[in-house]
């Protein structure tokens, strides 16, 4: 345990560190933020037209209501911790980038719900936004980081360790 856990805070400090970085962040987090802000509207405009999007920021041109993707609402960040703690965990690498892999989906998954309920929520009601914003939708997504993390648990551990 000590060693998952030492391993674990090293990653996450490592990878929040690259995370940080300015070219880092100019040329691969900045863009996949755009792309989700793409990707949602892109859901959206079959059942509301009057949806349109510029760089990370997605707007109704009928209301002029907008929502923008900042840094801790792309998933990312999320992403960092279960990519800590799959890689922390002893399996073979196989497993893990399949956890990986698999994990990253189901946090974007979840990510381009959160953006696309925030949008029609903000437009709704802003009390309702803030709350779902601030308190429901970080919880929802850790969580699902503990669901897929938890089920690569399970399945690693009906598999000899080979790391």
């Amino acid at each position: 345990m000590a060693r998952f856990l030492t391993i674990f805070l090293l990653l996450l400090t490592a990878l929040f560190t690259l995370e940080m970085l300015e070219p880092v962040q100019r040329h691969l987090v900045q863009p996949f933020t755009a792309s989700l802000a793409d990707i949602s509207a892109a859901l959206i405009m079959p059942f509301d037209d009057q949806v349109t999007t510029s760089g990370r920021v997605i707007r109704h041109t009928e209301t002029y209501f907008a929502v923008s993707i900042e840094a801790g609402c792309n998933g990312v960040e999320a992403a960092i911790v279960l990519i800590a703690a799959v890689i922390a965990f002893p399996a073979r690498w196989q497993h893990k980038l399949a956890a990986i892999g698999i994990g990253f989906l189901a946090i974007q998954a979840m990510n381009i719900l959160r953006i696309i309920s925030l949008f029609y929520l903000g437009m709704w009601n802003m009390d309702v936004f803030s709350f779902t914003h601030l308190y429901l939708w970080p919880v929802l997504i850790m969580l699902d980081v503990l669901v897929v993390f938890l089920l690569y648990l399970r399945v690693v551990n009906r598999q000899p360790v080979h790391a």
